[in-house]
């Protein structure tokens, strides 16, 4: 596997302009080349389209059907409401990543977690507690407690890095975000050594 990039400047301007979010794009070299990946909660689209266009087989999901039409059509497309009912993507499993940004519900973080095939790669960043302080959203269930992310992933997947703070551009902003993989097993049943370049 290549090794990673630096980290990109902290509070790129990426939302306010349809770019990728600096995160998801630090983290895509782990991603398995071509692999498949799940946007959910898409929105618009902004990652979908940047992996997809760097050969990767996207499906976006966002109950926003109007906002998925636009999407090219190398990204595949599911409409579904993702707080009601069962989850709607047992038939689609399992994913060489999972990328969720700006979107928080709780109950179905067991369900992407199950999603990801061994060696693959969740990539999450969302509002965090603080953000009430500064501005939308301010409502406490779609605001990560201190350290919720790594209680969410604890003993299913490996922490490849983990950021609790504030952001400051396209505004300021608190943020959680982290990269965790689903390890992959040795022919003994034992978790397979990282293969993560961190040092560039």
């Amino acid at each position: 596997m290549g090794s990673l990039p630096p980290s990109p400047a902290a509070g790129a301007p990426h939302a306010a302009i349809g770019e990728p979010s600096p995160w998801v794009v630090r983290w895509t070299p782990l991603l398995r080349a071509g692999g498949r990946v799940l946007d959910l909660a898409c929105g618009s689209g902004r990652h979908a389209r940047w992996l997809a266009e760097r050969g990767f087989a996207v499906l976006g999901v966002d109950r926003d059907g109007a906002a998925l039409a636009g999407l090219p059509p190398a990204v595949r497309t599911r409409q579904a409401d993702l707080e009601q009912g069962a989850w709607p993507l047992g038939d689609e499993a399992p994913f060489d990543a999972v990328i969720v940004t700006n979107y928080l519900h709780r109950p179905l973080w067991p369900h992407l977690l199950d999603a990801l095939a061994p060696g693959g790669v969740l990539v999450y960043e969302t509002f965090a507690a603080g953000n009430e302080t500064v501005g939308k959203p301010s409502n406490p269930d779609f605001l990560l407690r201190p350290g919720e992310l790594l209680d969410a992933v604890r003993n299913r997947l490996r922490v490849i890095a983990y950021e609790d703070g504030v952001i400051e551009v396209p505004r300021t902003a608190f943020v959680q975000r982290m990269c965790a993989v689903r390890e992959a097993l040795d022919g003994a049943g034992a978790a397979a050594p990282p293969r993560y370049r961190l040092d560039g």
